[in-house]
């Protein structure tokens, strides 16, 4: 049998990768006051021993009000940069697995109740809230607060809060960073007309509208080390008439990578409440493969991804470089160990996890299982 095209060692920039499979950043809505807790140390800890071959923490705020809910992770002060430092040195403790931190300001989708609660927006006046701001004073929903316009001061502050957190990320080890312009977030409500209704060089054609977001990923490149990964995660289509469609993000990611970007994550949506989304299984492949037809740079697709199959033939097709799992590994934090049973390929798996493999049980249940299951490091080994 062939070698899985899902399990060949793939380069981005210096990071090396075992594999083209990526655990995607995933809000837990756990922290405290930005700091990172137990749950973060659990939640990375099982999936850092997914055999995947790289570990996005969940979109992490550059600054209080760039937090989506008041339990959201940041990285914009000494305590949490702290709180992360002890959760990734546990991590760090028993599994070698390069890990990415994804750098998010909210924008007009910030200060809202946590998902279980209801997730609704928050006054600015809720002990839990805060004022919120934009590109343009365009609420995201009815009930939504009207965001303040940023003007060339407070984009100065967001830029710089980027810059520090990418910093901090750097201090702490990471191996790369993910700037987010996707799912409706500052940076992407700067990029789609529908949020951005400005009319100095900030607002109006693709190219002003580009100009923000471009000015912050050239900042975190300056500051972040030479030798590690910087990419970006775009929402392909805002799925609504009028608003960032695939040809507009083709030219985004052009620029991008012009600008020395080493991977574009596309996934869509998220900026308009009157998205019509058409999910299904590998839904937004097809917009991955528009991105990756225009560009060099890796790709990565995301969206519904849940069988080895699957994934094999999106790698194998070349519509991405790589894939990025989210919902499906929450719900089988193994997957990559079953992806590569299915496919008849290799996956690292801790030594104190070794006697799950069937093969070792031969002799007992006179089965031997088709994977292959490499010790992995250990301390002290």
């Amino acid at each position: 049998m062939a070698h899985p095209a899902l399990f060949k060692p793939f380069h981005v920039r210096n990071l090396e990768l075992a594999n083209r499979i990526v655990i995607a950043p995933m809000c837990q809505y756990s922290a405290v006051d930005g700091c990172m807790t137990d749950w973060h140390q659990i939640h990375l800890g099982q999936l850092a021993l997914s055999g995947a071959a790289l570990l996005t923490i969940e979109a992490t705020a550059v600054s209080p009000e760039g937090r989506i809910t008041y339990a959201d992770v940041g990285l914009y002060d000494d305590a949490t940069e702290a709180a992360m430092g002890r959760v990734l040195e546990s991590v760090r403790r028993w599994s070698k697995v390069p890990i990415a931190v994804q750098l998010a300001h909210a924008g007009r989708k910030a200060s809202t109740e946590v998902p279980w609660a209801g997730g609704g927006p928050l006054a600015a006046d809720d002990p839990h809230g805060w004022q919120v701001v934009a590109p343009s004073a365009a609420a995201f929903a009815d009930g939504y607060q009207t965001p303040v316009a940023l003007d060339r001061a407070g984009m100065d502050r967001v830029r710089d809060e980027f810059v520090a957190a990418a910093k901090r990320a750097a201090r702490l080890g990471i191996d790369a960073v993910q700037l987010h312009a996707a799912h409706g977030y500052l940076l992407h409500q700067f990029l789609s007309p529908l949020a951005n209704k400005r009319v100095d060089e900030y607002g109006g054609s693709l190219e002003n509208r580009m100009r923000f977001p471009l000015e912050v990923f050239d900042a975190v490149r300056a500051a972040f080390p030479a030798d590690r990964t910087v990419s970006v995660r775009v929402s392909a289509t805002d799925w609504v008439d009028g608003g960032l469609d695939v040809e507009q993000v083709v030219t985004f990611a052009k620029a991008l990578e012009a600008h020395g970007c080493d991977a574009i994550h596309v996934s869509s949506g998220g900026l308009h409440p009157g998205q019509n989304i058409p999910v299904g299984p590998g839904y937004q492949v097809p917009l991955a493969r528009a991105v990756k037809a225009a560009v060099k740079m890796p790709v990565v697709a995301v969206g519904l991804i849940t069988e080895p199959e699957q994934a094999e033939t999106i790698i194998a097709t070349g519509d991405a470089d790589l894939i990025a799992l989210a919902r499906t590994v929450l719900y089988d934090p193994h997957w990559p160990w079953h992806a590569a049973a299915a496919l008849g390929a290799q996956v690292r798996a801790p030594k104190q996890y070794l006697r799950s493999q069937p093969a070792r049980y031969k002799d007992l249940f006179g089965v031997r299982g088709p994977v292959k299951i490499e010790p992995w490091w250990v301390d002290g080994e």
